[in-house]
């Protein structure tokens, strides 16, 4: 009887051991077919992940790089102690506007983000072609209301924009290519999500082994470097890289992403779904001053960053507060949208306000991309992430070109 008793767990210890087996042949062989995916999708569009990566990484630190270029125009002297007030957006504005043609129109000004920087005020002047224009940029000392200079952004008819920041912008977001690249884009973004969970499928470890696939082995072979790399980088990357993607395609195929999004929380309402004003016979815009002015004394705290100006006669004013207290350990900014002209605050937008789950997932999306939910840690992770993209290419490519020589060898052997 014992013996018989032997014999039995011996024989289903035995059939553990197959079923083991050919579970972990099966899933070996269902890697293989991820692994094929993976690198035929890697092959195609790894480049292009490169481009999006390195302009990604010098986008979240665009601000600083343009104060860089253009110090002359964006720099201004720090005022003596006691005169540290700024001029009135009024004055401000309207030193911008004489510095142009009668037939520019004012598009947005971002304010100084500190004590020694300018006003920015973005104008557009259409051109004799139907849907061209010149876009132009003019920047004021906030202390003075002097024009420090203004500079041409892009010139009707031109392919690239003429300025480094807006170049790598385009580049970013639609490969130079207008609305077309922006679809574009979208829809690598897509494919590039795909991609990114076939990278996570073929690396987990089927037989347990965690240690091997979260670092780069010590002393190894120029071959196992690579790959180790490879797995390395994508691995500790691959939770920004997804979010990123994912908020890019947001950012480039908004309709069908928010079609998706209301069917999983109705009520949910885009960036760009804002009110509109109401036109009024004979009634003119309140202007961006006054519309100010109505938000400031509703929402005295934080830093104002940026304004928009209405685009068309039911367009609203959006006024950005950056640095609002209490708001969001990781997001502080509040976004009011303002009738032109009534000055009605319609809409307020902030990490504050009780919105569907919907919601709250798309207002975190641009947060999210530029790394700014985070503050200086998430703009570096952001910025070491579109780094890693051309690692990933590069040594993806030089892993597929090993594995093809190693079959190469085989045959003629």
């Amino acid at each position: 009887m014992k013996r018989f008793t032997m014999d039995l767990a011996h024989g289903e210890a035995l059939n553990a051991a197959d079923t083991g087996h050919q579970r972990l042949s099966c899933l070996k062989k269902r890697r293989k077919l991820w692994l094929s995916v993976h690198l035929w999708l890697g092959l195609l569009l790894g480049f292009f992940l490169t481009v999006f990566g390195i302009t990604g990484s010098i986008l979240v630190f665009y601000e600083e790089i343009d104060n860089v270029l253009n110090a002359d125009l964006r720099i201004v002297q720090a005022p003596k102690q006691g005169e540290t007030a700024y001029r009135s957006l009024a004055e401000i504005q309207a030193a911008a506007v004489a510095a142009m043609p009668s037939q520019a129109t004012l598009g947005f000004v971002d304010y100084p983000a500190e004590a020694r920087s300018s006003y920015k005020f973005g104008f557009v002047i259409p051109a004799a072609v139907a849907d061209q224009k010149d876009i132009w940029q003019v920047h004021v000392n906030p202390y003075t209301a002097q024009v420090l200079g203004k500079h041409l952004i892009k010139k009707a008819g031109d392919i690239f924009p003429r300025a480094l920041i807006p170049f790598v912008f385009q580049l970013h977001f639609a490969l130079l290519a207008g609305e077309t690249g922006g679809i574009i884009v979208g829809i690598m973004g897509v494919i590039l999500l795909f991609s990114v969970l076939t990278g996570l499928i073929v690396w987990w470890p089927l037989t347990g082994n965690w240690r091997r696939v979260l670092s780069i082995k010590p002393h190894a072979s120029a071959e196992r470097f690579n790959h180790d790399l490879h797995q390395a980088s994508g691995f500790y990357t691959f939770p920004i890289l997804f979010v990123v993607l994912l908020s890019g395609v947001y950012m480039n195929l908004p309709d069908p992403f928010m079609a998706l999004v209301k069917q999983l929380s109705p009520g949910t309402q885009g960036f760009m779904e804002s009110p509109h004003s109401l036109p009024a016979e004979s009634k003119k815009p309140i202007g961006l001053a006054q519309a100010l002015s109505i938000v400031q004394s509703r929402y005295p705290e934080g830093r104002i960053d940026w304004l928009n100006n209405p685009d068309g006669e039911t367009g609203v004013y959006r006024i950005s507060i950056s640095d609002v207290p209490n708001l969001s350990r990781f997001w502080s900014e509040r976004q009011v949208t303002v009738d032109q002209y009534n000055g009605t605050i319609l809409k307020v937008q902030d990490p504050g306000t009780r919105n569907t789950a919907g919601q709250t997932f798309i207002e975190w999306q641009w947060p999210l991309h530029s790394g700014r939910a985070f503050g200086w840690t998430g703009r570096i992770l952001v910025f070491l992430t579109g780094l890693a993209c051309p690692i990933l290419f590069v040594t993806g490519v030089i892993r597929w070109l090993q594995k093809r020589r190693a079959k190469l060898h085989r045959r003629i052997d």
